[in-house]
């Protein structure tokens, strides 16, 4: 497994380390529901440093960008992040990622999911045909995620930038805790507020900027957090998780992501034309979040069933949400069965448990 800069903190500090994405990445320090209810209510940080991030220089960076992704990047500017996704020649996401635009039509950073950076690089990669500077910098890039209604608060004595008053989903580049050129954002995976700073994986930078937070945070009783929270937070958000809510064989239209399937853009990106007949004609199934009315917890892959016993899905993902105190779920099911308040039955060991399609976010 390999180990992001931080592993040793996390280990020194008790959490429960396991394998994720081909890293040693710690699942929980205190408890996942302590930690989910520590960053919905306060401030935590987690180390996200195994994400991959590609730069992409030169006059044809967008035009690559544009061909290669299904939002329009084209209406970047300078400091302004954006969400997307990289589409095959059948439909299916690729990977969902962030485009940042560092400096317009000429510099852009990508951040992909851990899982997929060489899938990605090879993407990216083979439809480089303009010559396109390209660099993978994951390895030597550090990227913590402090989350929570009180993290700007307690980081804004670090910085030099005003980062109480930064907009969602954009970013400034500038000094934190003494570390030079640190991008600061406005983005998570939480929905609770606060940043996600990225940097040079060189000198002590680490733990410069590691115990500068935990220092600047101590009196707020700032915490780690670990991959569960992480996962538990972002299911009541309803944003999917690639690998299980999105993957190949999952086209954005299905997974309710058409507010990031520009097909109306200029450049024609991967799949656009598949895309427009999946849009004109409908899709088959809905990715739909649901919430358990009789006792029992979800899990990937659970059939979905309808009242009458027939399998019309399956789910992606599930947990007990700790903020609600009841379970809910994500998963795709015919589009006849996609109705709000429709009533399903989620297949746990071969008996129905009752559920009903809710609107997203849980909270």
């Amino acid at each position: 497994m390999k180990n992001t800069p931080f592993t040793q903190k996390h280990i020194a500090l008790g959490a429960k380390m396991a394998e994720f994405a081909g890293y040693n990445m710690p699942i929980s320090y205190t408890g996942i529901n302590a930690e989910h209810t520590a960053v919905r209510n306060n401030a935590g940080v987690f180390d996200v440093s195994h994400m991959g991030e590609f730069i992409l220089k030169g006059e044809n960076a967008l035009d690559l960008i544009q061909r290669i992704t299904s939002n329009d990047a084209s209406k970047l500017t300078d400091g302004v992040a954006q969400y997307s996704a990289f589409t095959n020649n059948d439909a299916g996401i690729i990977d969902d990622l962030i485009v940042y635009c560092i400096e317009a039509n000429k510099v852009y950073m990508l951040v992909v999911n851990a899982g997929n950076i060489d899938k990605d690089w090879n993407w990216v990669n083979e439809h480089n045909i303009n010559n396109v500077e390209l660099h993978n910098i994951s390895d030597k890039t550090c990227l913590l995620a402090i989350q929570g209604p009180n993290a700007t608060k307690i980081l804004q004595p670090l910085t030099e930038k005003d980062i109480l008053n930064l907009k969602y989903y954009t970013f400034v580049k500038g000094n934190f805790a003494g570390v030079d050129n640190v991008l600061i954002s406005a983005t998570g995976y939480t929905g609770a507020g606060g940043v996600e700073i990225y940097f040079e994986d060189k000198d002590d930078n680490a733990d410069k900027i590691w115990n500068a937070i935990f220092e600047a945070g101590k009196d707020e009783s700032i915490q780690p957090i670990g991959l569960g929270a992480r996962d538990t937070l972002r299911l009541e958000m309803g944003y999917c998780l690639y690998g299980n809510d999105i993957d190949d064989t999952t086209s954005p239209l299905e997974a309710g992501l058409g507010w990031i399937t520009k097909l109306n853009k200029t450049v024609a990106f991967t799949a656009k034309e598949t895309l427009a007949h999946q849009k004109a004609d409908g899709v088959k199934r809905k990715l739909v979040g649901f919430e358990m009315i009789d006792r029992g917890i979800p899990r990937h892959d659970y059939p979905i069933a309808d009242d009458k016993g027939k399998v019309v899905g399956k789910v992606t993902s599930g947990t007990q949400s700790p903020t609600l105190g009841k379970a809910i779920g994500m998963g795709y099911v015919d589009l006849n069965s996609a109705s709000l308040d429709n009533e399903i039955f989620i297949m746990i060991r071969n008996n129905p448990v009752k559920a009903k399609i809710v609107k997203m976010p849980f909270v």
